[in-house]
């Protein structure tokens, strides 16, 4: 596997999450996020380059729903997915929820 700079900043977070691969489905916790690329521990261990859809509850109780993603590296029950076609409405909602962990980041720094 080859070193790649993410295009965006990672943000801890710890979220519930229900996914979908195929007929199956696993819950779990999203541990980081940022607009494109998740990473996730569940019940039911991925392989790379599986397709999954996924619905993460966020600490808001906001939902965001996520029909097309696929698993970039698995270790166990972690695993990382990139997000492959978002929906505007989805991925407008995900940008606002990480602009607020930006803020708050900012914020923290400046106490």
């Amino acid at each position: 596997m080859s070193f790649v700079l993410r295009p965006f900043r990672r943000f801890s977070v710890q979220c519930a999450v229900t996914y979908h691969a195929g007929p199956f489905h696993g819950q779990g916790t999203v541990w980081n996020l940022s607009c494109t690329g998740w990473r996730l521990s569940g019940d039911l261990p991925m392989r790379p380059g599986e397709a999954l859809s996924l619905t993460v509850t966020l600490p808001n109780e906001q939902r965001i729903v996520v029909p097309d993603a696929v698993v970039r590296w698995s270790r166990g029950q972690e695993f990382g997915i990139e997000m492959v076609e978002t929906p505007k409405h989805t991925q407008a909602r995900l940008i606002h929820y990480v602009r607020r962990l930006v803020k708050h980041s900012v914020e923290i720094l400046h106490e």
